[in-house]
């Protein structure tokens, strides 16, 4: 009978572990965090700028419709800038834990941004604006989970949560369309 020679299973790297514990300041990124950070955070900072400006235009679509044959349709506008501002302060809060700085301002905003503003002032132009800007939005997203592939674990886990709400927006927009 032949003799099965085994390799004992690889155990976990204490001594990585140990050097985990140093570099408190580093937060939550240890030695073995594998992804570019200046590139992750520089890509979320444009995700995040996308966001804000999605908040800022299903507001103003929000505000601006009216008329009781299109309560459903503002309310879902509210609804979705609701979730877009959860986006934003979920990425702002990941680019923090990466020692990044969250780029909130407003001058330089809608460059940044993967999508755009729209000040429509009829009801379909502005589904159509917000269908646009989610599917805009997924594709973003979709590149960006490409890009970081398995470097950076807790990163592309939100991104792919949030990409998926951002399907049900574009879903929930493509239903509104006459």
């Amino acid at each position: 009978m032949p003799q099965i020679i085994s390799t004992p299973p690889k155990g976990v790297d204490k001594a990585a572990i140990r050097a985990a514990a140093a570099n408190l300041a580093d937060g939550p990124v240890t030695q073995g965090y594998k992804g570019d950070r200046a590139a992750i955070v520089s890509m979320l900072n444009g995700a995040l700028a996308t966001e804000l400006v999605c908040i800022n235009r299903y507001k103003r679509h929000y505000y601006t419709v009216s008329g009781r044959q299109n309560a459903a349709i503002k309310a879902e506008f509210l609804e979705h800038a609701q979730q877009e501002q959860e986006h934003a302060d979920w990425l702002a809060e990941r680019i923090i834990q990466l020692n990044g700085e969250p780029d909130f301002n407003p001058a330089t905003l809608l460059e940044r941004s993967h999508a755009e503003y729209d000040d429509s002032t009829e009801v379909q132009a502005m589904v159509r604006a917000n269908l646009v800007a989610e599917r805009v939005a997924i594709e973003s997203y979709r590149q960006m989970i490409e890009q970081i592939g398995e470097s950076d674990p807790t990163t592309r886990q939100l991104l792919i949560k949030i990409m998926a709400v951002e399907e049900e927006h574009a879903d929930d927009m493509r239903d509104l369309l006459d």
